[in-house]
């Protein structure tokens, strides 16, 4: 198996002078996959997902960057407890159901960002396991958010994302990753358009006194199309 992830990190294709790896190509390629399904809420977002982190750990662990391979780990956990969650919480016409986060809801997020993000840069900056510590925690935190937020059907979660995209793509060109972080951007354009579908989603519920029974749903492909596959 070591041996196949290590081919997987030595092979890949060359653009523009850059080489990409078949570890980071198909990793990239499965994150943004997620991104994609997330904003229909098919279920096949979590499987997805693990596949993903998988073939990001030996990226990123082979790049030296600690916070972004540990963060690997963590999305896999926060993947299994969204699979779960997604599998309990689904409606025949929305598909899984989502609402806004209250207000203390939204001061816990931002806490846990600020928080999380100062404690683990120093973790990181003592273990020297990381060349840029505070971009490198800001990702790995934001991003564990975002995924427990993503699986509790909380709009927010994609401001969180939105949040980690501004940070990531530089740190991604700083690293040498630069297909990476041209994925990055095209993240940042489908975590906007999946902020206005959630949105939308959740004022057509709230309009039709609650998930269930709305044509609208339908009218505006948030219906039959989003049920979880």
């Amino acid at each position: 198996m070591r041996a196949v992830g290590q081919w997987l990190l030595d092979n890949g294709i060359t653009v523009l002078g850059q080489h990409i790896s078949w570890a980071e190509l198909v990793g990239q390629l499965c994150a943004l996959a997620v991104v994609f399904l997330a904003q229909r809420r098919w279920l096949a977002t979590w499987p997805v997902q693990v596949s993903a982190t998988v073939l990001l750990f030996a990226v990123y662990a082979s790049a030296q960057l600690g916070g972004l391979a540990i963060r690997q780990v963590v999305i896999l956990l926060i993947s299994i407890y969204g699979w779960w969650a997604w599998k309990r919480r689904t409606d025949p016409v929305y598909g899984v159901v989502i609402r806004r986060a209250t207000g203390l809801e939204r001061l816990v997020l931002v806490g846990v960002l600020v928080a999380g993000t100062s404690a683990f840069a120093l973790l990181l900056s003592a273990l020297d396991a990381s060349w840029a510590p505070w971009p490198d925690a800001w990702i790995f935190v934001g991003t564990a958010v975002a995924f427990w937020a993503q699986g509790r059907g909380l709009v927010e979660f994609w401001l969180v994302w939105l949040a980690v995209d501004a940070v990531g793509v530089p740190l991604q060109f700083a690293s040498g990753l630069h297909f990476s972080a041209a994925i990055y951007v095209v993240f940042a354009a489908l975590v906007v358009h999946g902020f206005w579908s959630w949105n939308r989603t959740v004022r057509a519920q709230r309009t039709s006194g609650g998930p269930r029974g709305s044509a609208e749903s339908a009218a505006d492909g948030s219906g039959a199309n989003a049920r979880p596959l």
